[in-house]
């Protein structure tokens, strides 16, 4: 078994939240248009899962119901939650104001911002955040499986079949994020989460977890802030002039350690890891390395090149063909896969604020029991791995049972009404939201549900105002444009959409 040494948690330095975009007041009636010959503006609202994060004032119990205490750090708990509406349980980790660091609240801020624009089946989905006098409260999906260190501990080394598919999804995640102009910056085993326990190492679900120290990134742009652990920091960084590759030095250390049970840079305090680091140099000593492929090796001293220039890309080491070989994804049942694919050809929701309810509902309201099948078969789709569909592999997908001229109506139709946020891909949560059964999606109680959320004064009406405040986000979206949204759905031209006008609209969503 490896010798696992122990990990400081402690980071280096946290950065500072972005300003976000506060809602513009509603023009008054005299510079409104006329309802009824009001143009259709309202292609220029986007719609994104992580719109429905909410920031909420006072405790988590006002819509939850505490079960049990899981794990406790070192400023605060976790806990095993169940929402006393929709009886999803979900994790809730609280952070006590007196106990934390000064900057608690702005790495609250920063990742929930950060999290908000990630859609990915190995990213850990948050809910909600919450905020009281004494404490600070994340709501996110429940992981049952523990931290992926703590299991490295009890099983020591991994094989290179297991290493290779934790890495690929770890490197998935990775890959999306940097095409989002994302650099994680603290990667690390701690921050890898398993969805389970594992009942062996071959049916492990990794995500990855802890955005505080996240930061958006331009391709030409240089970051400057030491942040990171000792043991995964990259030389880089501690020179403090980097790019988004400093997550793939990260990742190189985590493999090292899942193939050996050792980090490649070690010593007997910081300083010591750190120098040894600054230098770049490592080897394959340890015993268990002498029944490691080349090729692992070989991936490993591409991931750990000190120059960033010649060291691979995410994306690149995701298409190294030792993860390739050993990760390739489980046989999906055919006759689910088809039925989602039917689906995503046969959806619609052609109103805006009924891509906004699919959309919160997928997001906020589906259980991982009514997904699981749904995400093996993205996962199948996903040829590339980086956790989206484009256009080709659509095709690739529906052309084994359409004829050419068929398959290229069929995708160029799935990407004009599944891809709402306009982005040219169909992100997760768009496929799941049209792929998904219609009447698991369209019930009763997600329908009461969404509404509920939605009319956030609790008026029985949905405004013009509660839409911008719930859609709006940083978007720069005209007047005309809200206007345009409610007056799709608004039956009696009151200004406001009703609960039976809702639904109405919602059971007109067809698959």
């Amino acid at each position: 078994m490896g010798c696992f040494v122990s990990h400081p948690k402690v980071l280096i330095n946290c950065p500072v939240p972005r300003e976000t975009a506060q809602p513009k007041p509603l023009p008054s009636p005299a510079t409104q248009s006329p309802r009824n010959s009001l143009p259709d503006f309202s292609e220029e609202v986007k719609v994104r899962p992580g719109q429905f994060i909410q920031f909420r004032v006072g405790s988590y119990l006002q819509d939850y119901r505490a079960i049990k205490e899981v794990g406790e750090g070192a400023f605060g708990k976790v806990y095993l939650a169940e929402h006393r509406e929709t009886r999803i349980r979900r994790a809730i980790k609280e952070l006590d104001k007196s106990r934390a660091e000064k900057n608690a609240h702005s790495k609250f801020i920063a990742e929930v911002e950060i999290l908000s624009k990630l859609d990915h089946p190995n990213i850990l989905k948050l809910f909600e955040l919450y905020e009281d006098a004494h404490r600070y409260y994340v709501v996110s999906e429940l992981m049952t499986g523990g931290e992926l260190f703590d299991f490295l501990i009890k099983s020591g080394h991994l094989s290179e079949a297991s290493t290779a598919r934790i890495m690929y999804q770890v490197l998935s995640a990775v890959t999306y994020c940097h095409q989002n102009n994302i650099v994680h910056r603290d990667l690390k085993p701690e921050n890898l989460l398993l969805e389970t326990p594992p009942t062996d190492s071959e049916n492990i679900i990794v995500k990855v977890i802890d955005f505080g120290t996240s930061s958006l990134f331009t391709p030409s742009s240089r970051l400057h802030k030491r942040i990171g652990t000792p043991y995964y920091i990259a030389p880089e960084v501690l020179n403090m002039n980097y790019s988004e590759k400093c997550d793939v030095w990260s990742c190189g250390v985590i493999l090292y350690i899942l193939l050996s049970g050792y980090p490649p840079f070690s010593g007997h305090n910081n300083e010591e890891i750190m120098l040894k680091v600054r230098t770049g140099q490592f080897a394959f000593r340890q015993p268990e390395f002498n029944s490691i492929s080349e090729e692992a090796k070989s991936l490993i001293r591409r991931m750990l090149t000190k120059d960033p220039n010649s060291r691979l890309s995410a994306e690149a080491a995701l298409q190294d063909p030792w993860i390739t070989k050993h990760s390739a994804q489980k046989a999906v049942d055919s006759a689910v896969a088809l039925e989602s694919l039917d689906n995503l050809r046969r959806f619609r929701a052609d109103e805006k604020l009924k891509q906004a309810a699919v959309t919160f509902i997928t997001a906020q309201l589906l259980s991982k029991d009514q997904t699981n099948q749904l995400r093996d078969v993205f996962r199948s789709l996903d040829r590339n791995g980086d956790g989206r569909l484009s256009k080709e592999e659509l095709i690739l997908a529906y052309q084994t049972h359409n004829s050419e001229e068929k398959t290229q109506e069929i995708v160029a139709n799935v990407m004009k009404t599944v891809d709402v946020d306009k982005n040219g891909y169909i992100d997760y949560s768009e496929f799941i939201a049209a792929s998904i059964n219609f009447h698991t999606l369209i019930s009763k109680t997600n329908l009461e549900q969404t509404f509920r959320a939605f009319d956030k004064d609790g008026s029985g009406k949905i405004s013009v105002l509660e839409l911008k405040e719930l859609l709006g986000g940083e978007q720069e979206i005209s007047e005309l444009a809200w206007e345009s949204v409610v007056k799709e759905v608004d039956q009696n031209s009151d200004g406001e959409i009703d609960l039976k006008e809702f639904i109405s609209m919602m059971l007109h969503t067809v698959q």
